[in-house]
């Protein structure tokens, strides 16, 4: 059966198991017997300089700090000629200069916490920290420590991101440092979470329990800092989001002990560990997996309602008003939350099930199953843990640099609103446009503002879309382009007189209308129809020219111009044309209603004449089944 390491926190120092409480030792002799895959989540780390140090190389994201996700730092590596690594204050500033790269800080693994590591760099001024492993082996996540004594009173101010490296890269990395050569790197975060479609799903392994030290004290601050922007995403349909709660089952060897008795539900299926790590005082471990069950229902109840995001409002204003702490974390005080939220409470209580039965819990069963990753997320290990995209994210629990991950897994100008705000990026068209076409005149711009930077695309404006590269040209194309800056062709009013180069149909083009000549762009000038003689020719014409057309008369008070022959006539000519015309049109409608009379005529004598051999042929020509035949022989011609 393969084996993972487990994160560990220590430089080089483990753990041993005579400071595992019996319990948890109980639950790590379980989790032997299940096949674990712990998944280190990584970066991407670019040498730029020197030259025969350039490539890409993966580094493992601590979970502290604050990693900067959707995003990138560039820097230069310092290795520190004493204090290699990091333990101590250090006497020296690395704070960069101005116009100088920041200092990414190299320390060496071993003698003491990495997060003492990260803080005395970051006290010191470092932007970022690398550290070298200390043996050849995969890489591993560094994480908070088990034993927070120490720690608790700087872990939660880091603020800078670190990562682990392998041995090898690391020795390449402090020969050239020494060698004095510049060492420039990119630490690339843009990747570290996928980002398939406009709306990101998130999840939250957490806990209520709310008497674990630093650790617990930083996930409720969370979760109340938080609580607005995942709201806001929630209920603009953005993102899908499911908290989930990890607990564990009791060895079948310790189910009658009083450790599972105090800590399990559900005869020794459901397990937590004692919030105190006493079973003599305050709270038992069971408590915690009931109000975990609790608040899972309340999740379920409030989604099925269509209200998911309730559940911030529950896990908040509980730990507010029911905290272990005030002695109020129990039943009571959860119904009274339940009720002044107007959640079902009789539906909480159908979820939840009785937790003395020797039954399983479904919705338990599931937590559990959960907890086992599938593709690239990897087991759920460390509490707290975010999970975005299916990619579990490594760094401090604060609510920037959440609210960074989850927007880096957007698609690229899918981002909504909440994302592009000043606390979380720099807005890039704001200076110089992002290096994107606009046109100023009409206030439009190919320049889209993105989580991850500026992206030039030509835009859509009033239902017309403009086509072009969204750096150097766009250009409004298709019906209506002609409404949005006349498709950025010429045009011009004068006179009560408006002109446009621009066509609604055809190529986009932009051409001048009859009576103007130019490029149809820039410019289109007046045709002088006069001077050119292009039109108002004729000898009796006497031409005018007017801004895109011409005025033609001709000479005498009874002449007429006619501009589609470009001639002159006389008026009374024309008066006489036209009485002849008249007349020669009702002789022709004369003639054509006469013919239509005599052929009538005829064709109705014919059939008379006909009528009447046929009577006469019947009276002596009598034929078989003939019928009667009508005799029109008396009959008056008509």
């Amino acid at each position: 059966m393969a084996t993972v390491d487990p994160p560990l926190t220590y430089g080089s120092v483990h753990p041993t198991m005579m400071q595992i409480p019996m319990m948890l030792l109980a639950m790590l002799a379980m989790s032997a017997t299940v096949s674990g895959r712990f998944v280190v989540e990584r970066n991407s780390l670019v040498v730029t300089s020197p030259r025969f140090l350039r490539g890409k190389h993966d580094t493992a994201v601590a979970n502290f700090g604050i990693p900067q996700y959707g995003g990138r730092m560039a820097g230069s590596i310092i290795y520190p000629k004493q204090n290699g690594n990091g333990c101590k204050d250090f006497d020296t500033s690395f704070r960069g200069k101005a116009g100088a790269f920041p200092t990414f800080l190299l320390l060496d693994r071993g003698e003491c916490l990495f997060t003492q590591k990260v803080w005395n760099a970051q006290k010191a001024g470092a932007s970022a920290v690398l550290i070298v492993d200390d043996t050849m082996e995969p890489l591993i996540t560094m994480d908070l420590p088990q034993d927070e004594s120490g720690a608790s009173s700087y872990m939660e101010n880091i603020t800078v991101p670190s990562a682990l490296i392998d041995k090898k890269f690391g020795t390449q990395l402090k020969d050239a440092f020494k060698s004095g050569e510049m060492v420039n790197v990119n630490l690339d975060w843009r990747e570290s979470v996928p980002h398939p479609d406009d709306r990101v799903e998130y999840e939250l392994w957490t806990n209520s329990n709310d008497e674990c030290g630093p650790k617990c004290d930083m996930l409720m601050d969370f979760l109340m800092y938080f609580k607005g922007s995942a709201q806001i995403l929630e209920k603009g349909g953005y993102t899908q989001f499911r908290p989930h709660y990890i607990t564990w089952y009791c060895p079948q060897a310790f189910l009658m002990s009083s450790q599972c008795k105090s800590q399990c539900i559900n005869q020794g299926r459901y397990c937590a560990p004692d919030p105190e790590q006493d079973f003599s005082i305050g709270y038992e471990g069971k408590d915690v997996v009931i109000e975990n069950l609790r608040q899972i229902c309340v999740f379920k109840v409030s989604n099925e309602s269509n209200r998911p995001w309730v559940w911030w409002d529950y896990v908040t204003d509980f730990h507010i008003r029911c905290s272990m702490k005030d002695k109020k974390y129990g039943k009571e005080c959860a119904d009274s939350v339940i009720k002044s939220l107007g959640i079902d409470a009789q539906k909480i209580n159908i979820c939840m099930g009785d937790p003395n039965a020797d039954v399983k819990n479904p919705i338990l069963e599931q937590e559990q199953d959960s907890q086992i990753g599938e593709g690239p997320r990897g087991d759920v290990t460390i509490l707290p843990t975010l999970i975005v995209n299916n990619r579990q994210y490594r760094g401090k629990l604060d609510k920037v640099a959440v609210l960074k991950a989850i927007c880096s897994g957007f698609e690229e100008t899918t981002e909504p609103a909440v994302c592009l705000s000043s606390d979380i990026q720099t807005n890039e068209c704001l200076v110089d446009n992002g290096g994107c076409w606009q046109d100023k005149a009409s206030n439009i711009t190919a320049c889209k503002d993105t989580f991850r930077g500026r992206v030039c695309e030509c835009p859509m404006v009033q239902g017309v879309k403009f086509m072009g590269d969204g750096y150097s040209h766009c250009k409004a194309s298709g019906l209506g382009k002609c409404r949005i800056n006349n498709g950025g062709c010429w045009n011009e009013h004068r006179n009560d007189q408006s002109f446009s180069a621009c066509q609604e149909i055809g190529d986009n083009k932009c051409i001048c209308p009859q009576g103007f000549k130019g490029d149809g762009v820039n410019h289109c000038e007046d045709i002088n129809e006069c001077t050119e003689k292009t039109a108002c020719q004729c000898s009796e014409c006497s031409c005018t020219n007017t801004w895109g057309s011409y005025d033609c008369t001709c000479n005498g008070d009874d002449i007429l111009y006619i501009r589609d022959n470009d001639t002159c006539i006389n008026k009374k000519l024309s008066e006489v044309k036209n009485t002849w015309t008249v007349v020669w049109v009702i002789f022709l409608c004369l003639s054509i209603a006469s013919i239509g009379v005599y052929v009538v005529y005829k064709h109705r004598l014919r059939s008379y004449m006909d009528s009447e051999v046929r009577a006469i042929m019947a009276q002596y020509m009598p034929l078989e089944n003939q019928g009667d035949v009508p005799n029109h022989v008396h009959q008056d011609l008509t």
